[in-house]
């Protein structure tokens, strides 16, 4: 499985983009937050996320972990495939889409192309307890702390603990400490409050 592609951006439209990786170029299908994000880079880094079916191969490409998240969570959704999760990561940006459904907002959710109401229905009832208050916020702490955060919340949740309870323990000990704080001191940390 690709995690991700870092490479020349050679191409982008508002549906796709091509980054070329030591002479080989990557086609990958975007939302349009991607676009946005990846304008103003030369070198990028992009998260992946690969279908593969009996006649195409097809890579979806996300500027940031928590877009890929909301992804996949929408394409678990029975009736929702990678279309209609990419129209809806176009549409809305991933902590709108958050708000929206734990907030049971079947009106915002039908103006997303190809979600009908039934649709919006099942996306809120199917991941409205994954994705509660705060579950895919990376958003609160800036650039190093970000990524360190995501990376203790993934390490504590691959060891079974509960994201919930691990999100609060992960943000406290970030809101508490300095920039310094590797990932190996973060994840001991919290595991002594978990």
């Amino acid at each position: 499985m690709i995690e991700y592609i870092k490479g020349q951006l050679v191409s982008r439209t508002p549906t796709s983009g091509v980054v070329e990786v030591q002479g080989i170029g990557y086609t990958f299908q975007n939302s349009l937050h991607t676009f946005e994000e990846l304008s103003q880079q030369k070198t990028v880094q992009v998260f992946i996320h690969t279908v593969i079916r009996e006649d195409a191969h097809t890579l979806f490409g996300f500027a940031n972990e928590v877009e890929r998240t909301m992804f996949r969570h929408l394409i678990s959704v029975s009736g929702i495939g990678p279309s209609s999760a990419m129209a809806a990561l176009s549409s809305f940006r991933p902590s709108e889409l958050q708000d929206a459904i734990v907030q049971g907002d079947v009106g915002s959710l039908k103006k997303i192309k190809g979600i009908g109401a039934k649709s919006a229905e099942r996306i809120i009832v199917d991941l409205r307890d994954k994705i509660g208050v705060g579950e895919m916020n990376f958003d609160i702490f800036g650039g190093q702390s970000n990524t360190l955060r995501a990376e203790a919340l993934k390490a504590l949740g691959n060891l079974g603990f509960d994201q919930r309870k691990a999100q609060k323990v992960v943000d406290n000990i970030l809101a508490e400490s300095d920039d310094s704080l590797s990932i190996e001191e973060l994840i001991k940390q919290s595991l002594k409050s978990l």
